[in-house]
């Protein structure tokens, strides 16, 4: 990707957001668009980390053999009659109704997913499943804040498992749970599985993945020393000892102390809540009986994991303010960065052909071919962008050389370009398959003795 392509100019930042500086570095760098409260538009590279943490999802529930589909965000409102749900998603303005309350932008997906299984699922021969889905979902949040941590339109991960009985609805929650705890591992987010209150979802039990962050917004009670943690949101229980106590083994609650943290997904285990409740929701079993379905649901934010991310990778000058970004390898689209001195001929031409040969190797880089641009800009802009590494062709690079720098820690070395590429393009191979390999473990920025320039 070239940056004449990307429409994005010199970035002076200004005032920025103490409390989010990443996603401020994004609006104010055009990489996202603001279009009213909570409403988002995203340019090319935050659009291509949220396709990166989409496809890690999908690997890793497809390797559970979940089962992908797609449902509409444009439902009738008649479904959210059959679970007894309209009234209360309406009465407090969560959810968006068009056509004189017709129909609705979905919130969720419990009743459309139990219209999908009622044509789909017929017998016990059929179960246990789980359904997923990666799309958009509408809720009309009073608290817009932080920018993507809690929009009105917002994309999620959301499954729902179907079994014949509770022992297997229980199975399904642990395979959902070790899913995730397998994806934020992979993200590098450290989450915590919390009791937590089922709210307007329902059902017997749920836990929330949250992140301890002083940005977030719950607050949790957290022993360190046995990984116990409950939402305080349970304290509103009447029956709230009991519930922790049966639920999840929680007794002591003087170990537990609070902690701010980020809600980054939520499983349940609904049991029969919306197959009693909505039409035609059974199974025949093995007695030739019909019988309810017990489902869970499991969701998680897309946007506010991405908004995570980025908040987590922002780069501070020596004073501690925010100056730019700098993504993790395992999540960033583009790799490295190449930038040379505008007013050199060979330094562009030999940044055009180190670009070209990577590109060709499906290798993705981005090149910052602004001829008119000081390299110190570039550099700067590079780092708004958020592009690990820096391929740097100026002053201190004889021919045939390039000086990479690691965006994050700063640290810089002088190789040749042609072993640049080689290592490039190996990685981009070995990545195939294996999404745990990092770039870090396969590039060796050592110092290499070949002057060779890649043609």
């Amino acid at each position: 990707m070239k940056i004449s392509q990307m429409g994005l100019g010199t970035t002076r930042l200004k005032n920025i957001n103490e409390q989010f500086p990443a996603q401020d570095i994004l609006i104010q760098s055009g990489q996202l668009l603001q279009y009213g409260a909570g409403i988002y538009a995203y340019n090319n590279i935050p659009l291509a980390v949220k396709q990166n943490i989409e496809s890690l999802i999908r690997e890793e529930l497809n390797s559970r053999e979940c089962i992908e589909i797609s449902l509409p965000t444009l439902q009738p409102t008649s479904l959210w009659k059959e679970s007894g749900r309209l009234e209360r998603y309406t009465s407090d303005g969560t959810m968006m109704t068009i056509a004189n309350g017709e129909f609705c932008l979905a919130p969720t997906a419990e009743e459309a997913v139990v219209a999908f299984a009622r044509n789909k699922i017929k017998s016990y021969k059929d179960l246990p499943t789980i359904f997923y889905q990666i799309g958009e979902k509408y809720r009309n949040e009073i608290r817009n804040r932080g920018y993507l941590m809690r929009g009105k339109s917002f994309p999620m991960m959301d499954a729902y498992s179907f079994a014949s009985n509770e022992e297997d609805l229980v199975k399904a929650y642990m395979i959902m749970k070790e899913a995730y705890l397998s994806i934020f591992r992979k993200l590098g987010l450290e989450v915590v599985p919390v009791a937590a209150d089922n709210g307007a979802i329902g059902g017997k039990k749920s836990e929330e993945f949250m992140l301890l962050s002083e940005n977030g917004e719950d607050t949790i009670l957290y022993d360190e020393r046995t990984g116990q943690a409950f939402n305080k949101e349970i304290l509103d229980k009447d029956d709230y000892g009991e519930y922790l106590h049966d639920e999840y083994g929680i007794m002591n609650l003087s170990s537990l102390q609070p902690r701010k943290a980020i809600e980054l997904g939520h499983i349940f285990q609904l049991g029969t809540k919306y197959s009693e409740t909505m039409k035609n929701a059974t199974f025949m079993n093995e007695d030739s009986k019909e019988q309810p379905y017990y489902m869970g649901c499991y969701g998680i934010g897309i946007s506010r994991t991405l908004a995570t991310i980025y908040e987590r990778s922002i780069l501070k000058d020596k004073s501690g303010k925010p100056q730019g970004i700098a993504l993790p390898t395992y999540i960033a689209p583009y790799a490295l960065q190449i930038i040379s001195k505008g007013d050199s001929p060979i330094k562009v031409a030999e940044a055009e052909a180190l670009y070209r040969v990577l590109s060709e190797h499906n290798v993705k880089i981005i090149l910052d071919d602004r001829n008119e641009v000081s390299i110190g800009a570039k550099i700067k802009d590079a780092k708004v962008l958020g592009t690990p590494y820096l391929g740097l062709l100026g002053d201190r690079t004889k021919k045939g050389e390039i000086e990479v720098e690691n965006t994050r820690t700063g640290e810089k070395v002088l190789i040749s370009q042609c072993e640049l590429a080689k290592q490039l393009i190996k990685f981009n191979q070995e990545r195939i398959g294996n999404p745990d390999i990092s770039l870090e473990d396969t590039i060796k920025f050592q110092p290499n003795q070949e002057k060779e320039i890649v043609r």
